[in-house]
Formats: structure tokens, C-alpha cells, sequence
């Protein structure tokens, strides 16, 4: 089964790009857009796949997040991290399609927001010692570690003989 393109997923979601760009605007707004596109060619001109991401990511944002500074709220609490002013700052300087992956691959990494939190409540202390090791089997040799490999008297090379 051949995967359709971007044009066919368009026209059958949409209709038309107009309609898709028209859709993306009303999306778009002042708490979820960072203004990067060309003044004079606007979003007409952007391909249909980026188009199409871009909707499912704003709107996917809107639906959880209302605004990205929810959604920058919601890296840095993931992260551990929300009195980090710097970090802050740096990510409100960030689109937003880049916001959401970083939100996605860090509550990947940490097992979600709601995981998170009940790791970090259940988490016991760390043990000051190490495990014991298992005990050795009785006459079992133990692998030689490389020093002793190294060590090893090897046999002398054969010399050639010439004749």
C-alpha cells in the first residue's frame, strides 16, 4: 500500500490550500505564533506537507497546552527545572513545532508527566553501598582479566626457512 502525498491529504482534509492556510491563521495567534515567515510571500507559499505538520502541531498545542507558555511551563516542570530563568528564556525564543518535540521526547524520556511526578515522590534514597557480589563456584577458574592476558608467555614465531 503506496502512502498518499501531501497534496491528495490536503484536498481531502481541506479542500484546497486556501482553506488549510485560512484554518492555520485561525490557529495562529500571538501566545502560540513566533512571526519567522516572510512578510511578502506569507503562508501560501510554504510546502503542503510543512503546512499540514503545522496544523496538526497547533492544534494538538492548543488542544493540551492553551498557549506556549503552558507549554514551556510544562518542559521546565518535566525537566525539573522551572526556576531556571535562563532556560526560560531561551525556550520562548523557540517555535513552537520545536516546544512540542522537545515536550514529547522529554515525557518519552521520563515516562509522562504523571509518571514523572510519582517517580520523583517514590523515589527511595540511594544506597550508600554496593550490592555483594555473587559467590564463586567451587573450582571454577575465574576469566582472566587483560593484564594476565598480556602477561602471558607466548609461544616464540616460527622462522622461516629459506632453501
Amino acid at each position: 500500500m503506496s502512502t498518499k502525498s501531501p497534496l491528495t491529504r490536503m484536498k481531502e482534509k481541506f479542500g484546497d490550500k486556501a482553506k488549510l492556510v485560512e484554518s492555520l491563521e485561525k490557529l495562529i495567534a500571538e501566545d502560540l505564533w513566533v512571526a519567522r515567515t516572510n512578510k511578502d510571500k506569507g503562508l501560501g507559499h510554504v510546502s503542503n506537507s510543512k503546512l499540514m505538520r503545522l496544523h496538526a502541531v497547533f492544534s494538538e498545542v492548543k488542544e493540551r497546552f492553551g498557549t506556549r507558555e503552558k507549554l514551556i511551563d510544562a518542559i521546565l516542570d518535566l525537566q525539573k527545572r522551572a526556576t531556571d530563568a535562563g532556560l526560560r528564556e531561551r525556550l520562548r525564543a523557540w517555535p513552537v513545532p520545536r516546544l512540542y518535540d522537545t515536550f514529547r521526547s522529554t515525557s518519552k524520556r521520563v515516562g509522562g508527566p504523571a509518571k514523572a511526578e510519582a517517580q520523583a515522590k517514590a523515589m527511595p534514597p540511594r544506597a550508600a553501598k554496593k550490592a555483594p557480589t555473587p559467590a564463586k563456584k567451587a573450582g571454577a577458574k575465574a576469566p582472566k582479566t587483560a593484564p594476565e592476558k598480556a602477561t602471558e608467555k607466548r609461544k616464540p614465531a616460527r622462522k622461516a626457512t629459506r632453501g
